[in-house]
């Protein structure tokens, strides 16, 4: 008889490290990960830290810049990003809140789709079907930039959805960060300004950037209802079935 091949010294643990490392295990990392972020978001409140006054001990350019970091770890953790814009505007001014606020959410954004393009890329593109999830899916693989461009300059998409839906198509990181710090200023500027002049809310510029916010949110809807049609024209209804041949029949 044939003498058992032995197996190869530490097989099981390569075994081992390819279930770890594989996609189901990464998206439950994934999983566990927010999970844990919006339990933390729900006990301890981070915006009403940032709202109060935080960092109590800085001040200058490198209070607005711990401000845009802790910002972009909040918006990954979904901290709505409204609440924390008013906080920029309120503790730093229009100016130097708009800049800590910018750049919170590219952190925020970025933190966000490094998270889902290695973590739950993988064993969420199988799942990918149906007609809306395809059309998404195509229109932020060929178009990502004025995609992105789009559901940042009109709010309606949350912010993490869109972050993650970004992270599962085939849409690359330069595109994507550029197209949220452009399309996210003028919203983002907008509640900043409203935070600053919070004192003040019979001022012109604080009526403005509550209008603003206003329109750009009716904005959105319009542009979301007339899309609805372009969405599911993006994906071609399924062929019908050719009827079989008839067979001639024979005198």
């Amino acid at each position: 008889m044939l003498a058992p091949v032995p197996r190869p010294p530490g097989s099981l643990a390569v075994r081992c490290s390819r279930a770890l490392l594989s996609p189901r295990s990464r998206l439950s990392l994934l999983a566990l990960l927010l999970l844990t972020a919006a339990s933390l978001v729900v006990l301890y409140e981070p915006q009403r830290m940032l709202a109060s006054g935080w960092p109590p001990h800085t001040s200058g350019a490198g209070a607005v810049l711990l401000f845009g970091l802790a910002y972009g770890v909040c918006a990954a953790a979904f901290v709505p990003r409204p609440v924390l814009n008013l906080a920029a505007g309120a503790l730093f001014g229009a100016a130097a809140g708009l800049t800590g606020a910018l750049a919170g959410t590219v952190l925020g954004a970025g933190i966000a789709f490094t998270l889902g393009r290695f973590l739950g890329r993988d064993a969420l593109r199988p799942l990918v079907r149906g007609r809306w999830l395809t059309a998404a899916d195509g229109q932020l693989s060929r178009h990502g930039f004025r995609s992105m461009l789009a559901i940042r300059l009109f709010p309606g998409v949350p912010f993490a959805a869109a972050n993650y839906c970004a992270a599962v198509s085939r849409m690359r990181y330069v595109p994507f960060l550029v197209a949220t710090a452009l399309g996210s200023l003028p919203n983002t500027a907008a509640y900043v300004v409203a935070g600053a002049q919070a004192g003040s809310p019979g001022s012109p510029a604080f009526l403005f950037s509550a209008g603003f916010i206003v329109l750009s949110g009716l904005g959105a809807a319009v542009v979301a209802w007339r899309k609805r049609h372009g969405l599911r024209a993006a994906v071609p209804a399924p062929a019908r079935e050719a009827a079989p041949e008839r067979e001639p029949v024979l005198p």
